[in-house]
Parts: structure tokens; C-alpha cells; sequence
């Protein structure tokens, strides 16, 4: 680092001090705190999205965002090259960046982890950052504090891509870094054209569509409902109702919302009798969780459509297209080729969904919890599919399998409307619709629609394709959630000693048919219980005697 630059991030960082008593750490969300404490490290993680892009010499995104969390919080998280999440290995110096206590430590930091990395701040590349934000009242403030970070780092350049949602900013990296179109317009159309061609391949989709009028959705007041109301007019036919959108009365994520939804299995704020017996979903705050629900004609609750099937729904639509080009080679059309197609869930799928998956004959494997594990592992398959609960999830299309798919395409060009041919462009279409860098609640509410009219479903068809076991989920307040070490995707502790075995005992001797595990909180001092049962008394009670286990062992109460 020459002293030009030096003096730049000494004199830009002495503008940032991070607050006192303020510890932060990178995670799968990125930062994420009270938006007052966070000027500083959305500065600093200006200046990790610079070096990122030296390092890899290519387009990097920083997202200033908190998702689901009240909207007085907010964040800050990076996109590498192809649209994912930050390198896990650039974790532990993005954490060191954002907790240095002063601009002489921050600057010796970047010195000496740019040279261990070898980034070169002078070879002809400048850094280049696309900036995005939710509608939080505090974004603004801290995208001038990303921007500053950013220009600290000689000759970077920024493009402010104004208010988006997160999986909006991570396309547009991957799409730019592949040499493709990558504004937000180009977005829409890509998305919607996607969705247009699935709708033309339907068979008799005119009927099918009777059954699938009306969808209302919950935009949570936020950026998602506001992108929604534009895309759906770009889609044709489809008929959508918006509502919480940021334009209204109501609060961000405040009684609304996915996050709100999927845990709570309560109707949003806006939604009432009126609304029985319709399509509904609810995005989060930043549109990348997505889930379903009808209203129960007492309006006190609702039928929960969670991230497991919507991924059942979407295993079975591929599944189904890779069977007709399976089933239906001939001289022209065969190959020794076959996708390998993948599922992978965590330990907190619902046991009936994994059932239901693996009785379809596919491949189902389990991650530790959190979406960059279950990506990762989803891109080892030709075709990989994973979701949480929670709503947060895609499709990840190899390079190996669309090549193979183009050029299927191209020798079946004169074979245009014949059942393997539509396979083919229905496969091609998804892969175009689903926003393969992240989870995307509005491309995949829009695959979702589409595969809904496919199948000629309703919602009540799609609810019932399996039978959720009843659960629950607790916390247990403790000194130290380090203390507990897991193995096999979370399922199985092996530190401390001894509290596997009773757990297992208390789950054999009164739950034959239960399953419970206890993993420790990526972002509180709590350990989390998970339990499942026959019926939803015995979940309370087993979630319930596992978290007296859990508190006997690690002490300072349960919650």
C-alpha cells in the first residue's frame, strides 16, 4: 500500500470510529444491528467490497439491508462475483475490519491482509461496486457511509442502483460479471418473459387457470410488494392483488411479513375474512423468503404453504420434466446423459416433507443450518434444490446441464411442440426464472403461479401433498452457546458430553414416533430445540423435557 493511499483511509476512517462496547460479527446475513450503531462498519464494509473486487478482478455487490428484522435495525452484506454470498474465508477478516479499534489499526489490518492475500491496488483494475438498499429510513445515511468506504480505496468506482431487493442486487452482480445485461429493467423483463414462456407451454392452460384466480399478497411494507407491482404488469394474465407495500400506513415487517407469517401461523395486518378461502403468500422485508397460506374460514389462523413445499412443488415440476426426456428418447433425441438432480434441506425440514421428497425417489442430503452451506451443496448436483422453512431457497442450474439443455434445444428445433421438446424449454425457462444467486421471493412466487397452473392445482392440492408432523421450537438461555459442538448438519451434539445420550433417552422412552435436536444460536446466546411429534402435545412436551436437558447441562435458565 503506498502512502497516498495510506493517508486516504487514515484520514476517510478517522471520520467512522466504531462505537464503544460494540462487538460485530459477519455472518450469513452479513452485519446486521441497531442502524444507529452501524455508520462505521457499512463504511468499513465499503472498503472489503474494494478489496474484494481487486482480488477477484471483478463486479462486487454490498447490500444495505436487515431482511426481516424490525425496521429501527439494518445491515450491510456483500455479494461476490457470481451472485452468492461473501467467501466464508474472507469472514474472520471482515469481522477483524469492522471491530478495529481505531484508523492506525484499521489501516495496518488492510496493509497486512492485503499483502497475505497479494492485491494488487495498482494493476490497471480498478474496484467496482454495485450499491443497493432496502426502504429503511436509516439506508440512506448508511449508503453514504458505504460510498465513503468505497471511495477511500484509490480509483474505485461505485454505481448507486438506488432502492432494491437484496436478491435484485445479487442478479445483477452475477449478470454483470457474465457479461449480460444486469439494470434493474433487464431484470424484469428476464423474469417475466421466463414466466410468459412457461404459461405458453402449459397444456390447456385456459382451464387451468380457473382454478388459480386471485392471488393476494403480503409485501410486508416493504421494497418487495413495490417491485411487485410493477412486475406483475409486465407478466400478462396473472392476476395479483398487493398489499403492506411501502407506500402504505403500515411499519416494516411489523405484524406482516414472511418471517411473521411462518413463525407466528397468523394472518397479516390487512388480511381478514375477506380473504378466506383464497391464494395468499407473504414476501419478507427484503423479498428473499417467500411462503404461502390460505385463511381458515374463523380467521384465527391460517394453513401454512412453508419453504419445504414450495421445494416439494418445485422438485416434482423438474422431476416431472426430466422424466419425459428420460422416458421419451429415440435415435435423434438420446444420450448417455442423465442430470443428476439434488435435494438438501437442514435438520428443521419437517420430517413429512423429507419423507414425501425421498418417496419420489430423489436424492435428499442435509446441510448445517444456514443458506450458504445448503447453496454449496446444492451446487454439487446438476440440478440442486434447496429451501428452508423459512421460505428461503432456489434452484441451481450447472453449467454441464444447460449446455446440455441448449443443445437439445437446437437439435429439436424442428420438432417444435412435441412432449420432449416443451421438457426441454420448460427446463431453460426455470432456469432463467428462478434467480439462481440467491433465493428470490419474487421470481420464485412467479415459478410457483406457473407450475400451479401446469398442475391445475389449487392451493388446498398443493397443501395437501403431505401432512406436516406437528413441532416445536424453543430457546434456552446460556453463558455461552460455544459451548455446544454438533455434528451431522446439526442433528447430533458431541460436546458437551453426555447430553446427546439424554436426550436420545427422554425421546425413546415417551416419543417412539419423536425426533428433537438442539444446536446453538448463529447470532444470541440461546441454544435453539427443535422437536417433533405424533401429535402437538407430545412436540410441546418433548421440545419442553429436551430444554430442561439443555439448561440442567448448560445452565442459566430457559426461555
Amino acid at each position: 500500500m503506498n502512502e497516498h493511499q495510506r493517508s486516504l483511509l487514515l484520514e476517510s476512517s478517522s471520520h467512522f470510529l466504531p462505537p464503544k462496547g460494540v462487538k460485530l460479527s459477519y455472518g450469513t446475513a452479513g452485519f446486521r444491528a441497531d442502524a444507529t450503531l452501524l455508520r462505521s462498519t457499512v463504511y468499513r464494509a465499503g472498503i472489503l467490497a474494494a478489496l474484494r473486487s481487486l482480488k477477484t478482478q471483478s463486479v462486487i455487490g454490498l447490500m444495505i439491508t436487515a431482511s426481516h428484522n424490525k425496521v429501527s435495525d439494518n445491515g450491510v452484506k456483500i455479494a461476490d462475483p457470481n451472485g452468492g454470498m461473501l467467501s466464508q474465508h474472507w469472514e474472520p477478516f471482515a469481522d477483524s475490519l469492522a471491530n478495529a479499534s481505531d484508523p492506525i489499526q484499521l489501516v495496518q489490518l488492510i496493509d497486512d491482509f492485503v499483502r497475505k492475500e497479494l492485491i494488487s491496488m495498482d494493476n490497471g483494475y480498478p474496484a467496482e461496486i454495485l450499491l443497493g438498499r432496502d426502504t429503511r429510513p436509516s439506508g440512506e445515511s448508511l449508503l453514504d457511509a458505504a460510498k465513503q468506504g468505497i471511495s477511500s480505496i484509490i480509483g474505485a468506482v461505485l454505481h448507486d442502483m438506488g432502492i432494491l431487493t437484496t436478491p435484485q442486487l445479487h442478479w445483477m452482480v452475477r449478470a454483470r460479471n457474465m457479461g449480460m445485461k444486469s439494470t434493474e429493467n433487464d431484470y424484469f423483463q428476464q423474469v417475466s418473459n421466463s414466466y410468459r414462456c412457461l404459461v405458453k407451454l402449459i397444456p390447456d392452460a385456459s382451464k387451468a387457470r380457473k382454478l388459480n384466480d386471485n392471488l393476494v399478497v403480503d409485501g410486508a411494507n416493504g421494497v418487495g410488494g413495490d417491485k411487485l407491482e410493477v412486475l406483475k404488469d409486465l407478466c400478462g394474465d396473472l392476476s395479483i392483488e398487493v398489499r403492506n407495500t411501502s407506500n402504505g400506513e403500515g411499519v416494516l415487517n411489523e405484524g406482516v411479513g414472511a418471517d411473521f407469517v411462518q413463525k407466528e401461523k397468523f394472518l397479516p395486518s390487512g388480511f381478514g375474512q375477506g380473504d378466506v378461502g383464497l391464494r395468499c403468500a407473504s414476501l419478507d422485508g427484503d423479498a428473499d423468503r417467500l411462503v404461502y397460506f390460505l385463511v381458515k374460514p374463523d380467521v384465527k389462523m391460517i394453513d401454512l404453504v412453508d419453504g419445504d413445499k414450495i421445494l416439494s412443488l418445485f422438485a416434482l415440476f423438474i422431476k416431472e420434466q426430466l422424466n419425459i426426456l428420460k422416458d421419451n428418447n429415440d435415435e435423434k433425441t438420446s444420450d448417455p446423459y442423465h442430470p443428476r438432480l439434488g435435494v438438501v434441506q437442514t435438520a428443521y425440514a419437517n420430517g413429512a416433507s423429507t419423507a414425501y421428497l425421498k418417496n419420489l425417489g430423489l436424492d435428499v442430503v442435509f446441510t448445517a443450518t444456514g443458506v450458504k452451506y445448503l447453496h454449496e451443496k446444492a451446487s454439487e448436483y446438476d440440478i440442486g434444490i434447496y429451501f428452508e422453512a423459512n421460505g428461503h431457497g432456489t434452484i441451481l442450474f450447472s453449467d454441464s446441464v444447460l449446455s446440455w439443455l441448449e443443445a437439445k434445444n437446437s437439435v429439436l428445433s424442428s420438432c417444435s411442440g412435441s412432449k420432449v421438446q416443451n421438457a426441454v424449454s420448460r427446463l431453460l425457462a426455470v432456469s432463467k426464472l428462478i434467480n439462481q444467486a440467491v433465493g428470490d421471493a419474487l421470481s420464485g412466487l412467479l415459478l410457483v403461479e406457473a407450475i400451479l397452473l401446469h398442475t391445475g392445482w389449487s392451493i388446498q392440492n398443493w397443501s395437501e401433498l403431505y401432512k406436516d408432523l406437528p413441532s416445536r421450537q424453543l430457546k434456552v438461555k446460556v453463558c455461552d452457546r460455544t459451548a455446544v459442538i454438533t455434528a451431522n448438519a446439526e442433528t447430533v451434539v458431541v460436546q458437551p458430553a453426555g447430553i446427546q445420550e439424554a436426550i436420545n433417552t427422554e425421546t425413546a422412552a415417551k416419543y417412539p414416533h419423536g425426533r428433537c435436536f438442539i444446536r446453538p444460536s448463529g447470532t444470541e446466546d440461546v441454544i435453539r430445540v427443535y422437536a417433533e411429534a405424533a401429535t402437538q402435545e407430545e412436540a410441546n412436551s418433548l421440545a419442553n423435557a429436551v430444554a430442561k436437558i439443555a439448561d440442567q447441562f448448560l445452565g442459566s435458565g430457559s426461555s
